[in-house]
């Protein structure tokens, strides 16, 4: 079930949205209210998934309601002015619905968001998951845990192999394809024979380089790896 909030300084506006809303099963109306500054509270006091929300409202404009929520919950922006869909959008709304909405766009919108619910749900649940791992240094007998997030990348060193984190080295006597068999494929990438790296960590490619957030070192993208990296920066890319 889907928990939602409409918030629109118009009244009309909103009973329009409740009746889509009851109209969905899937969907359960929270609350709603023509206050965007009520509907703040709202957020911090209720579990909500999806908000319907309006744009040019008095006191707090729609724009800066999703600033200030801060991807707590999802919005579909609901407005008669559609000059405002490309700030919207960059804002990472699910979508826009001009008025008057009609029920099959309405529609059309909420499996939408459905769907990046679902998808967000997916994903925390995995990486809580896998959100570290348990590594063997070059002392004996010592077990570390290395949490996942703060690894910059990982570096094959003969015998051992070498994880940077916080601009420290720690040494882990194993090797690179083992490592790589315990570390989640879409959060990491293997993009040379002595190189993993964390995806999200990624800022740029210069040749056969790879330039990393808060890394100043060399790292070579391999060939025979090289299609993999190339693959995952295609999906993102604008031709």
């Amino acid at each position: 079930m889907i928990r939602c909030l409409i918030v629109d300084d118009e009244q009309h506006a909103i009973d329009i949205i409740v009746h889509y809303i009851s109209q969905t099963s899937y969907l359960e109306l929270v609350n709603s209210t023509t206050h965007p500054v009520e509907a703040l509270q709202m957020l911090v006091t209720q579990k909500i998934d999806l908000v319907f929300l309006d744009i040019q409202m008095p006191d707090l404009s729609g724009i800066d309601f999703i600033k200030a929520i801060n991807g707590k919950a999802k919005v579909i922006l609901t407005t008669a002015y559609s000059e405002f869909a490309i700030e919207g959008f960059d804002l990472d709304v699910v979508d826009y619905l001009l008025k008057p909405i009609r029920f099959p766009r309405f529609l059309n919108a909420v499996q939408k968001a459905v769907n990046a619910i679902t998808e967000k749900t997916a994903e925390t649940e995995t990486s809580n998951d896998e959100d570290y791992i348990f590594v063997k240094t070059e002392s004996k007998g010592k077990l570390l845990r290395i949490n996942l997030a703060d690894i910059e990348y990982i570096e094959a060193m003969k015998n051992y192999v070498a994880i940077y984190r916080g601009g420290q080295k720690t040494l882990v006597y194993t090797n690179l394809k083992e490592l790589a068999n315990h570390l989640p494929g879409r959060r990491f990438i293997r993009i040379h024979k002595s190189f993993i790296i964390p995806i999200n960590r990624i800022t740029g490619i210069e040749g056969n380089r790879v330039l990393l957030k808060n890394v100043t070192a060399d790292i070579l993208i391999g060939e025979n790896f090289k299609a993999d990296l190339m693959e995952i920066i295609k999906n993102k890319m604008i031709s």
